[in-house]
């Protein structure tokens, strides 16, 4: 409903109670809604197209204040330029003046922030946290994320580092973290762009942009695969780490009979483990595929548990310094330096695993993968298989624990026989 009236007066907007549009003269209208609330408008024309412009509440604009800003507005209209769009541009330009105190670290740190919940466990937060801190950071951390540009993102992604040697970068020394931390750098931009506390193209993007500056991953990354143990000569070793003291050395035991990665074993909890069933249950926070994960355990994996002295409710099983703090990760790494085997890794004895199961057994290839919790990577697959093959997986477990308990038998010189020792 829109009515005319004379040039309206303080008393008379106070008292207007009406649903209406009441006309101050000079396109100048005050507006009120069913709800009672009181609003001033400027209408106009522009380039034949009419305009309606908000100018505020009548509670934030007396009367007076209303007719200023509408004659200021007249002002701009008399020189072609539009009130609407210059209001926009100065509304902009004062987020982006706000946004210069928003600094790149702060930026990140809201964005872990905001996206931790959603992560897969606290180690993919702790990564996040060490790539920033380590590269990003000390480059371009306390710089306004208005200024990060191409060389900055650059100058992050091809630093160098004593450890990297004379002529290596961080992108061409160590691709995958690299490429991880260009990811991460392009995800924190694009939410500052988002949260309007920068302006233009996001310099850390790759398809179209950086790789056109930088080699692919894949001509620079160095396939180093983790040394391995030959499995023929497993047996030995085993024998030669059941003379080994500590902690370490049981964990280093249970690490290869139950064929799993390093920092599953060392955060295994009494809570996750069964031994009247002889099963280990690993909750998917704690899985490299993010599903939970059962471990059948072989009599020579339960025996070894039971040698550890009192069985607790909570609590690790293998302990540091601390008996509320898990092994170190670097304990049966520095086992392995002790006993002299800097040829080989822990994480390697997965590999011999695989091998073993793969040369001198019958268990199908899916069986082993899942003794080894790989995730399957056809999805249509993965979303039939809904059996973890656990029965099967108990038969495969104990047949590597008579293996490992067996030592090599050899013939002439150092080689090995080919028997199947099961």
């Amino acid at each position: 409903m829109t009515r005319t009236t004379s040039k309206l007066s303080a008393i008379t907007v106070s008292r207007i109670k009406q649903k209406g549009l009441y006309s101050d003269g000079g396109g100048l209208y005050l507006r009120v809604k069913d709800s009672g609330g009181k609003f001033w408008v400027l209408r106009y024309m522009l380039d034949g197209k009419a305009r309606e412009m908000g100018l505020g509440a009548l509670h934030a604009l007396t009367l007076a204040e209303a007719r200023d800003k509408a004659a200021d507005c007249r002002k701009q209209l008399a020189s072609k330029i539009d009130p609407i769009a210059t209001r926009d541009d100065a509304q902009t330009q004062k987020k982006v003046d706000n946004a210069k105190a928003k600094t790149f670290k702060e930026c990140a740190q809201a964005y872990i922030e905001a996206h931790e919940k959603s992560w897969r466990n606290a180690k993919h937060v702790q990564q996040w946290g060490n790539t920033l801190a380590t590269y990003a950071y000390p480059i371009m951390g306390d710089l306004p994320v208005q200024n990060i540009d191409l060389a900055l993102i650059t100058a992050v992604l091809e630093q160098k580092k004593k450890a990297f040697g004379k002529k290596e970068t961080l992108w061409t020394a160590r691709p995958e973290t690299a490429s991880r931390l260009r990811g991460r750098l392009e995800v924190i931009l694009d939410w500052a762009a988002t949260r309007e506390y920068r302006k233009g193209e996001n310099p850390a993007r790759w398809r179209g942009h950086l790789e056109n500056l930088l080699p692919k991953r894949a001509r620079v990354q160095r396939i180093k695969h983790q040394p391995a143990l030959p499995y023929e000569k497993i047996g030995d070793f085993m024998s030669t780490l059941k003379g080994q003291e500590g902690t370490a050395a049981k964990a280093m035991m249970f690490t290869i009979l139950t064929a799993c990665r390093t920092s599953e074993a060392i955060g295994a909890t009494w809570g996750e483990i069964d031994l009247a069933k002889g099963v280990w249950v690993i909750p998917a926070d704690r899985i490299k595929a993010g599903r939970e994960h059962r471990v059948p355990l072989s009599k020579a994996v339960v025996e070894l548990l039971e040698s550890l002295g009192e069985i607790r409710n909570k609590g690790f099983v293998f302990t540091g310094y601390k008996p509320s703090k898990p092994l170190s990760n670097m304990a049966m790494l520095a086992l392995l330096q002790r006993m002299k085997r800097r040829d080989i890794t822990v994480h390697g004895f997965r590999s011999s695993f695989r091998d073993w199961t793969a040369e001198q057994t019958n268990f199908p290839r899916k069986v082993a993968e899942a003794a080894l919790a790989h995730a399957v990577g056809d999805k249509v697959e993965a979303a039939y298989r809904r059996s973890d093959l656990f029965d099967k997986r108990r038969l495969m477990m104990d047949a590597w624990a008579r293996y490992c308990a067996t030592p090599s038998v050899k013939d002439k010189g150092d080689n090995v026989t080919s028997m199947q020792r099961k």
